[in-house]
C-alpha cells in the first residue's frame, strides 16, 4: 500500500458495505480507526472485530461522540442529513461523508463542522477483494488545509487522488451509475434469458470480456455493434418476439435500440 501521510485517528459512522471494506484498508495503510459506530449495533461490532483496536459504540445515539482527528460518514446518502443532525462531534470536527452524488453544502447547516468528502470510486461487495492502489477517489472540502488532510488520507490508500468539486464528482456518479450499475442489470437479464433457455452464463464470458476491453482501449460509442446500430430490423423484430414475455426488458431493449441509433 502506498502511505504518503502520517496516520490519523478517525471514527467511521456506519457499517455497511464501504466501512466493511475501508475500516480495515485505513488500517492496514497505517491510521488508527478508534471506533465504529451504527444504527445496528451487531454491524458496528462486526465491523470492528475486522479493524485491530476498533471498539464498537453501543449507543444508538451519537450524543458524544468520541474524540478524533477525522470523521467518515459510510452511511447511506439519505441517511448523512440525519446523522450531522443528530450527533454531537468535539468542536471544529473535520466529518466527511463517502458518497458520489451528495454535495459538500450537506454540511452548510453545521457551523462548528468542517466538512469534505472522501469518495471511493469503486463499488463494494461482501466477500470481494478490493485493488485500493487503483481506485480513484475524489476528494474535497472547505478550505486548501482539510482538502490536504483528506487527500493525504486518500493517497494512503490509493496512487490514483484527484480534487474534484462537487458538479463534477456529481457527472461521474451518474456516468459510474451507467457503467457499473446499469451494465450490471443487463448482464443479469442476459444471465436470466441463458438460465431460460438452459445455458450457462458462461457462454457470454468471453463475449463481455472483450466489449469491456475494447471499450477501455477506445472511445465506446466508436466500436459499437450489433443489430441496432445496423439497423437490422428483421433481428430486431426477432428479439422483440422473444421478449414478448418479459415486457419490462422488452422497453429496455427498445430504448437502448433508439438510442444507439440515435448516437
Amino acid at each position: 500500500m502506498p502511505y504518503t501521510s502520517v496516520g490519523r485517528q478517525i471514527v467511521l459512522l456506519g457499517a455497511g458495505r464501504v466501512a466493511q471494506h475501508l475500516g480495515p484498508a485505513l488500517w492496514r495503510a497505517g491510521h488508527t480507526v478508534t471506533h465504529v459506530w451504527s444504527r445496528t449495533p451487531a454491524s458496528a461490532q462486526q465491523v470492528a472485530t475486522q479493524i485491530p483496536g476498533a471498539l464498537p459504540i453501543t449507543s444508538l445515539d451519537l450524543q458524544a461522540v468520541p474524540a478524533a482527528e477525522l470523521y467518515i460518514l459510510c452511511v447511506p446518502d439519505g441517511a448523512v442529513p440525519a446523522v450531522l443532525a443528530e450527533a454531537v462531534f468535539p468542536a471544529a470536527a473535520l466529518v466527511v461523508h463517502t458518497a458520489g452524488a451528495l454535495p459538500l453544502a450537506v454540511f452548510a447547516p453545521y457551523a462548528g463542522l468542517r466538512g469534505g468528502v472522501l469518495y471511493p470510486l469503486q463499488t463494494f461487495s461482501p466477500g470481494r477483494l478490493i485493488d485500493w492502489p487503483a481506485v480513484p477517489f475524489c476528494v474535497e472540502a472547505a478550505t486548501p488545509a482539510d482538502e490536504a488532510l483528506v487527500a493525504a488520507v486518500a493517497r494512503s490508500l490509493s496512487q490514483v487522488v484527484e480534487l474534484v468539486a462537487t458538479p463534477q464528482r456529481q457527472q461521474i456518479h451518474v456516468a459510474a451509475v451507467f457503467a457499473c450499475n446499469f451494465t450490471n442489470h443487463l448482464l443479469g437479464i442476459g444471465h436470466a434469458l441463458l438460465q431460460e433457455a438452459g445455458l450457462p452464463f458462461t457462454l457470454l464470458e468471453p463475449l463481455i470480456r472483450e466489449t469491456v476491453q475494447k471499450a477501455l482501449a477506445q472511445p465506446p460509442f466508436t466500436v459499437q455493434t450489433g443489430p441496432a446500430v445496423r439497423h437490422d430490423a428483421a433481428t430486431l423484430d426477432r428479439h422483440r418476439a422473444l421478449l414478448l414475455g418479459h415486457p419490462q426488458w422488452q422497453q429496455i431493449y427498445n430504448q437502448l435500440t433508439a438510442s444507439i441509433q440515435a448516437t
